[in-house]
């Protein structure tokens, strides 16, 4: 992985700091990391990391200059690797990948192929590359990057830090701070209603709701509500093909893979998990730290704490025993 950056250890200290990440080493302040690479492929002016997932073999083996590493396995590290103790060297890595790269920081500049209407309201270094549309009634806060092909609004307000990503459209939303919103991404259209015996569509008033640090992956939609608002609240990770009918809510910490849809008015507590391919019907209760295995339809309410697979989804264990069972006939 090439970084686009050179990071002292004074800089990765302080970083982890201040993200509550306690740092124990012999390194000096101002060594300086080139690079941030796996332990197989890192060379000798690199920053590595192990988690408990790492392979042994290939901790003994790297050429890094230093490992982010619990205290436990940092007896394994080769002479000429550093140690950087840390209780949580996979957080620690999250953290420090993104020192090493600044892609998502703006570059201040509004280029000339671009049209904004004169109803919308640009704040401080913002980014807009070109052939971006910028409809009536948005707002655009400060740092703001907003890359080549997208269109926004009306009706959008983009909130501090966030990053659009090219040929995304975002309509009806309130997009908050320190969001991703990846390539291709619809935010905002007109969901999924109409009557099923004339066919005439229902028209959506609502929007969509975008809270802090969430991130939504490429060629997701995530439909406007019918009244009120769709809402998905903050640290909420959303991969890659996945479709938020009208009126979802989801709650804080949801990470949710690839090819999910969820249907329209259904609750989503908070730091759920859906793994990917599941399908969730309409107007349910999922309640909070709620697993769901790859796959699995969910047509019932769900419990707080429970694990479902199978279709229809159920515990965990019934779905392993009814399996196990079916398999032996």
């Amino acid at each position: 992985m090439k970084s686009l950056n050179n990071i002292s250890f004074l800089t990765i200290r302080n970083h982890l700091t201040k993200n509550n990440l306690s740092v124990e080493s012999s390194i000096s302040e101002d060594v300086i990391f080139y690079n941030l690479n796996s332990l197989n492929n890192s060379l000798q002016d690199d920053l590595t990391f192990f988690s408990g997932s790492s392979s042994l073999n290939s901790l003994n083996k790297t050429k890094a200059k230093a490992c982010l590493i619990d205290k436990k396995n940092s007896e394994n590290l080769p002479k000429y690797t550093s140690a950087i103790i840390v209780e949580n060297p996979y957080k620690a890595f999250a953290l420090i990948s993104n020192l090493f790269n600044q892609k998502n920081v703006s570059s201040g500049i509004i280029a000339d192929l671009i049209n904004i209407s004169k109803t919308s309201k640009l704040g401080n270094n913002i980014q807009i590359d070109n052939f971006v549309n910028i409809q009536e009634n948005c707002e655009i806060e400060d740092n703001v990057i907003i890359e080549s092909n997208c269109t926004i609004g009306p009706n959008v307000n983009i909130k501090k830090n966030t990053v659009i990503k090219s040929n995304s459209v975002v309509t009806n939303s309130i997009i908050g701070e320190n969001c991703i919103i990846k390539s291709g991404a619809v935010i905002g259209g007109t969901g999924f209603g109409f009557d099923p015996k004339s066919k005439i569509n229902i028209q959506h008033f609502g929007n969509v709701i975008i809270k802090n640090n969430c991130n939504i992956g490429s060629n997701t939609t995530i439909d406007r509500a019918v009244f009120d608002s769709t809402i998905i609240s903050d640290n909420c990770f959303i991969d890659n093909l996945v479709q938020i009918a009208h009126n979802v809510i989801l709650g804080s910490g949801t990470i949710i893979a690839s090819q999910t849809g969820i249907a329209g008015s259904t609750v989503i507590g908070k730091n759920v998990t859906i793994g990917g391919q599941a399908g969730i019907s309409g107007h349910l209760i999922i309640g909070d730290n709620v697993k769901i295995a790859a796959k699995s339809g969910v047509t019932k309410n769900i419990a707080d704490n429970s694990i479902v697979a199978g279709f229809p989804a159920i515990d965990l264990k019934k779905w392993k025993i009814a399996t196990i069972k079916f398999n032996n006939l």
